[in-house]
């Protein structure tokens, strides 16, 4: 008789994906259902019972969210959950290749990323007035001119944010949000960077989702903060408005702290070139059509994996990061996570970790390694190579990784 060694062993065989999430008919799972805390099961069952919920898909990074989990992509008809897309509209990832390899860099990374620190505001911190783009005036004129647009912005109070907008347009802000060198599996270096909407984003998405709890057709929900919109309403134009002005905000953020970012290192490192950029939503709305019906499309804390395009997927401090191709999977909604996904509360990985477990998890890493960072710590983060394994094997993978990233330098915020 054959005998696999999980019996031998008498471990739990690793599990095949998708899976189904028993009861939900219209849901699957690249997660291991027994692995998701049990207020995040709540989340997604809640999601799946919605009248106007068609498909919903979860990823592996899936973890509890305001109203949705984060690692959702939710496919409604005629309707759509502002809270599915989250706080902080348009967040996503940008990576660019050097021409520059490993050997190229110094062995104190510490004054390039006092350099980065100084270009690029993070934290709290903003730019005095506009960020200075001279180095790529084309997006000087795409920045200046999409923030014509914040006057016709239709969330209530929201005027006076105008200026905090402009200023915030090319900073990092912070929590999970980095700025990373980092050196592929050949030995070359990469620039990338995680970051959304800023301030501006948050606030559009608090005044929308406010304003959807007191619809009438959302009293009944099993949790307010899924409240919708309604297609053909004008809520649901107005937010559909801010929020595609918001996903514009976000990617010219992060275009923006990249032309900053290559001006560091052009100054350090005279003659570098960039090429083979990659960028990508994390958190958005996308208009979308499967099994011929045309569905409102949210991914939250996921990334579009259609056939052929390039995303990437990052893990935490110390972990590195992964560059991917979609195969298009419709099984998935041709999605796929967004990156390692907390496995621990901001609240329990204070609690549970040390700044001296800090420093040993980032050994090698040039990065803050102080307790303002530690809710960042990689040990509060599932393991990245399980996520990515999650999606690439087995009858229905979402990607194929192009190539890891590993990191060597992290600014936080």
């Amino acid at each position: 008789m054959n005998t696999t060694s999980s019996q031998v062993t008498g471990a739990r065989a690793r599990p095949s994906f998708p899976q189904p999430l028993p009861g939900a008919e219209n849901t699957v799972l690249w997660a291991d259902l027994d692995a998701i805390e049990p207020s995040a099961q709540q989340q997604l069952r809640n999601v799946a019972a919605l009248p106007w919920t068609r498909r919903l898909a979860v990823m592996p990074d899936v973890h509890f969210g305001y109203g949705a989990t984060v690692g959702s992509v939710i496919a409604m008809e005629g309707a759509v959950a502002p809270s599915a897309v989250g706080v902080d509209i348009g967040c996503g990832m940008a990576a660019v290749q050097t021409s520059l390899t490993a050997e190229d860099l110094p062995d104190d990374l510490g004054p390039l990323r006092a350099a980065i620190e100084a270009a690029i505001p993070v934290g709290f911190h903003a730019h005095d007035d506009a960020a200075d783009l001279r180095d790529d005036p084309g997006l000087a004129s795409r920045v200046s001119a999409h923030l014509t647009g914040f006057r016709e912005l239709r969330a209530p109070r929201i005027a006076d944010r105008r200026s905090r907008a402009i200023a915030q347009c090319g900073t990092l802000g912070g929590g999970n949000h980095f700025i990373e060198v980092t050196v592929d599996q050949d030995g070359r270096v990469w620039l990338m960077l995680h970051s959304g909407s800023r301030n501006i984003g948050k606030e559009l998405a608090e005044r929308h989702i406010d304003a959807a709890k007191g619809l009438e057709h959302n009293v009944g929900l099993p949790d307010r903060d899924l409240a919708v919109f309604l297609d053909g309403t004008p809520q649901m134009d107005a937010y559909l408005h801010d929020l595609h002005w918001a996903q514009e905000y976000a990617l010219l953020n992060r275009e923006s702290m990249l032309v900053l970012l290559e001006g560091v290192v052009r100054r350090v490192f005279p003659g570098v070139t960039f090429s083979g950029r990659v960028t990508c939503h994390h958190n958005y709305v996308a208009h979308e059509t499967y099994d011929g019906v045309d569905l409102v499309v949210t991914r939250k804390g996921a990334i579009r994996a259609g056939r052929g395009e390039l995303g990437l997927i990052p893990g935490s401090m110390g972990t590195g990061s992964y560059v991917v191709r979609g195969l298009g999977n419709e099984a998935g909604l041709c999605s796929a996570s967004h990156g390692a996904g907390r496995r621990m509360s901001r609240n329990k990985a204070r609690k549970s970790f040390s700044v001296e477990d800090l420093a040993a998890q980032t050994r090698g890493i040039e990065c803050r390694k102080d307790a303002g960072v530690l809710d960042e710590i990689p040990g509060a983060y599932k393991d990245l190579a399980e996520v990515i394994e999650a999606q690439t094997t087995g009858p229905s993978p979402l990607v194929e990784v192009v190539t890891k990233l590993d990191t060597i330098l992290c600014v936080k915020g």
